[in-house]
């Protein structure tokens, strides 16, 4: 497979948030992101405005900030979704990221970054450990909740539901799964 040629792409603010949600749930193994986030970072060909990649970025929850930093954990950023359309060469996730945290580093507001590599994608963290993220653990195991069309849903959200409200809204446990843990101080 060819590799991306940095001359050739730039990334960027995705200008719509529906266009940023609509593409990770096209091509995110999670089918889905959070209403919310800080940053949207778009890959794009130099020469197009086709979305081709994204960089969702989120304050973590608190418990998750403070295991970073437990003095300043509100200087803490989430990497909450990567993910690149099928048709990218090589190394554009990488190529992604590493622009997308040039844009973080030069607002000079978060001084830590966390990020999760799922063990039920059989993710291992390659492309963070490729790109000098510091591997900090392994989590312990969360439940796994999808919907009908495989769609992941999160039992925490705006409203925190037990395992039976979630199986009385219909979604269905898949399993229990840990995650690898990664952190970088910028």
């Amino acid at each position: 497979m060819e590799k991306l040629n940095a001359n050739d792409w730039t990334v960027r603010d995705i200008a719509s948030w529906a266009e940023a949600k609509e593409f990770v749930a096209g091509f995110h193994y999670s089918k889905g992101c959070s209403n919310t986030r800080v940053y949207a970072h778009g890959l794009y060909r130099a020469d197009s405005d086709v979305l081709m990649g994204a960089a969702i970025w989120l304050p973590p929850t608190r418990v998750a900030a403070e295991s970073v930093n437990k003095e300043n954990w509100t200087r803490v950023l989430s990497l909450s979704r990567l993910v690149v359309h099928p048709d990218v060469p090589a190394n554009g996730a990488s190529f992604l990221m590493g622009r997308s945290i040039r844009i973080i580093r030069s607002i000079g507001k978060w001084r830590h970054l966390v990020t999760y590599a799922d063990e039920f994608m059989r993710h291992t963290g390659a492309i963070y450990r490729a790109t000098n993220w510091e591997y900090v653990g392994i989590t312990g195991g969360s439940v796994r909740w999808e919907d009908a069309n495989g769609r992941q849903i999160a039992r925490k959200s705006t409203v925190s539901r037990t395992s039976q409200q979630m199986l009385d809204m219909g979604y269905k446990r898949i399993g229990t799964f840990k995650k690898h843990k990664f952190v970088m101080h910028i």
